[in-house]
């Protein structure tokens, strides 16, 4: 199921190229390939959330942004989406910018595995029992609800609403301090539910240290998995993360691989921290795609 594109992902129909591009540090490789289309005769097209926030990147070798429906099958085929857009407006998060804060609904979207919606939790109601209701006559198990749940909108009907279909983690962020009362609001709702159901992303890096730890041993301390994303700036060229505050790199690593790696299950992050590690960290970063 999780056969998430590592590159950006492109192909061509006749004579015209596409180009889908995730994450900004995937753009020198997406040059590369806009330049081979072109040898090739092919007009080109770029578009995805990593060309958002570096436009002219590719401009002098393609047509920049645009939209293509259900691109987002091309970098995992198990994956959809039933809407863009979401109006928290969170100031790390891409998503508000590139598609706004209100919702944009996809009536006719083609259930598959992995949704990856933006905020499903805020979708109106009615469009949460479509969704819902879509799964279930498609007979198609909802594998992952991969962007989740915003902890602020998310109560005991969407609970109710969700729970006949999710047979994967709920997931939810814990991105922030001032989040945490709503946080322990759901972890409570999902009380009954192993640890492995319940998946929380916190985010590292953007505030200091002690609160960033404090926010992912309360997750732990409730019963769920963290999962540390180290802050990156949306226009990064390289996938590594931008320090801040009383932050290194090599401590964001190392907090990264002892919350990812479930090493929080045998050793206090004191302990761990002391040892010297060789291999660099696998960060999590959702393949959304946005608009095309």
């Amino acid at each position: 199921m999780n056969r998430w594109a590592k590159e950006a992902v492109h192909w061509r129909d006749g004579g015209e190229a596409f180009i889908s591009v995730a994450f900004t540090w995937q753009l020198p490789k997406a040059r590369r390939i806009a330049e081979y289309y072109r040898t090739l005769g092919c007009s080109v097209r770029a578009g995805g959330p990593g060309t958002f926030t570096r436009k002219g990147f590719l401009a002098d070798l393609c047509e920049v942004g645009g939209e293509l429906p259900d691109a987002i099958v091309r970098h995992n085929p198990q994956a959809t989406r039933a809407s863009y857009g979401c109006p928290v407006g969170c100031w790390f998060c891409i998503v508000p910018k590139m598609d706004g804060k209100v919702f944009r609904l996809i009536d006719d979207f083609e259930p598959r595995p992995i949704l990856c919606d933006d905020n499903l939790s805020a979708l109106p109601a009615a469009f949460q029992r479509h969704i819902v209701e879509r799964y279930q006559r498609a007979g198609v198990p909802l594998l992952d609800a991969n962007s989740g749940f915003e902890p602020a909108t998310f109560d005991e009907e969407v609970f109710q609403r969700w729970q006949p279909v999710l047979r994967g983690p709920w997931r939810f962020g814990f991105d922030e301090q001032s989040e945490g009362a709503n946080v322990e609001r759901v972890f409570r709702m999902l009380r009954d539910l192993s640890p492995k159901r319940k998946q929380v992303y916190t985010m590292i890096g953007h505030e200091p240290f002690a609160v960033c730890m404090d926010r992912i041993k309360r997750v732990i301390a409730a019963g769920g998995e963290p999962y540390a994303q180290p802050f990156i700036k949306l226009n990064a060229l390289k996938r590594e993360p931008h320090v801040r505050h009383d932050w290194t790199l090599r401590l964001l690593m190392d907090v990264a691989r002892w919350t990812n790696r479930h090493l929080w299950r045998v050793t206090d992050f004191a302990d761990y921290r002391r040892e010297t590690r060789k291999r660099r960290p696998q960060f999590l970063m959702l393949p959304l795609e946005e608009g095309m």
